[in-house]
């Protein structure tokens, strides 16, 4: 049927996603060399993380959670021994629009003055802590984007420590003492705060809006950092994947679509087709193509229809569920404006969000093959046994993804056993979690 013929081609095969995944690995590498660094397409960025937490981090560190138009401020408090615990206290901030669109400068003044707020309501005025940063703007925001370019043209993390925290590290010195350690990327937060729960964590990955993962490296095969010994946790910045045109014979006329439409055609292509912000739009111009052929909605395209974004992660969520009836997806259908749709339009809106989902879930599982086997390599292992801290709402709350991603990576590699652990906070427990390593890293070298 005409049906069949498109959604055919949003289905891969073994063979694809054997394919995808070889890619993947052959990009990491190209990513890891100082030769054809530049021109790979996943980064590969040094973190300068050096360790997982091991349990005997201990004290009490400040994180700032830096969103969109808000951030939080949290005392964490850190406790090792037989009452190993994280104990965390918060308060959030708003940040004023006219902050927000003033200079770096202003908005750091005003998170200093956010801290000393804090620290006198927790009757702390004036302590020296160690502080970690974490930005995470959710994926469709132009901030995200521009940290994005900016680290697509720097060659390490430190440059964006630099231009992003010197500021803060002066104005905070006058301010009040605080011993800065680290700028975290959301992804390292997950793992690491996994990581202080299952110290087998040494992957992190986030599908949520947008996706990307993180996991431990040797050393040695981080060409971009000096020094051959031990391990530092590596930034894949997998989203990028793709814009070397690996995916291209896996793209459909949707894809390209989207692509097209979006802020930065060309740009992100892997997680166009796997994050809760694209899958939506993806879905949408299959709709779109289906009622131009007067196959759903008796051929007639509503303006709703051609609304962007109107297909949120939480109604692919939703529609998907096993528990729901038809008439429940109906009414769905008629929340977002596309009344007159029958039982049949129904259970073929279901059908398409079914395979659009499936086939995202099954590329992040191949990606992630392609980095779980990269590690079992590394360490010369025939077997090997590892965990995954996951955040992101679409991991989260959908109902087939996660079983689908976990069934992709058990066939591609067979020769790892990973479990999933799900992630609480990632990026304010992380960023304390990060710091606390790091402080517990310098005094073992101090030692």
């Amino acid at each position: 049927t005409m049906v069949g013929c498109v959604l055919d081609t949003l289905r891969l095969s073994r063979e694809q996603l054997l394919e995808v995944k070889r890619r993947f690995s052959e990009e990491m590498t190209r990513g890891l060399s100082k030769q054809t660094h530049k021109q790979a397409s996943i980064k590969m960025l040094p973190t300068y993380v050096r360790s997982t937490p091991d349990g005997s981090e201990h004290g009490d560190f400040l994180a700032l959670d830096l969103g969109g138009s808000s951030f939080r401020v949290l005392l964490v408090r850190v406790r090792s021994g037989t009452k190993r615990s994280v104990d965390m206290q918060q308060k959030i901030y708003s940040i004023p629009q006219e902050i927000m669109q003033g200079t770096g400068e202003e908005l750091f003044n005003h998170i200093v003055d956010c801290i000393a707020d804090f620290l006198e309501y927790m009757g702390m005025k004036g302590a020296s802590l160690p502080l970690g940063f974490t930005f995470s703007f959710p994926c469709d925001q132009t901030k995200l984007d521009e940290y994005r370019i900016l680290l697509y043209n720097l060659t390490i993390y430190q440059t964006m420590i630099y231009i992003f925290c010197f500021p803060v590290l002066t104005v905070l010195d006058d301010e009040f003492d605080l011993n800065f350690v680290a700028v975290v990327n959301d992804t390292v937060g997950t793992m690491m705060t996994c990581g202080y729960e299952d110290p087998k964590c040494e992957v992190g990955l986030i599908v949520g809006t947008g996706t990307n993962a993180c996991y431990m490296e040797e050393m040695h095969n981080i060409e971009l950092v000096e020094g051959d010994n031990g391990r530092m946790c590596v930034n894949v910045e997998w989203g990028a994947f793709g814009e070397n045109g690996e995916l291209e014979e896996f793209c459909t006329e949707f894809d390209h679509l989207v692509d097209a439409c979006s802020n930065y055609p060309g740009k992100q292509r892997y997680e166009k087709m796997i994050s809760g912000m694209y899958l939506g739009e993806i879905v949408r111009n299959v709709l779109l193509d289906f009622t131009a052929k007067g196959l759903l909605f008796r051929g007639k395209v509503s303006e709703r229809l051609k609304t962007r974004g109107i297909f949120e992660t939480k109604f692919l969520s939703q529609i998907e569920s096993d528990r729901l009836a038809m008439r429940q997806v109906r009414s769905i259908l008629q929340h977002l404006g596309l009344t007159g749709s029958t039982c049949d339009d129904s259970v073929l809106v279901k059908e398409v969000c079914s395979v659009v989902a499936r086939r995202a879930a099954q590329l992040s599982g191949a990606g992630l093959a392609a980095v779980v086997d990269k590690i079992r390599q590394n360490r010369n292992l025939n077997q090997l046994s590892i965990t995954v801290g996951v955040d992101g709402t679409l991991y989260k709350t959908h109902p087939h993804f996660s079983a689908i991603m976990q069934e992709t990576l058990r066939d591609l590699a067979p020769q790892c056993e990973v479990t999933f652990l799900k992630s609480e906070d990632g990026s304010g427990k992380g960023a304390a979690l990060i710091t606390a390593v790091a402080c517990r890293v310098k005094n073992e070298g101090q030692q």
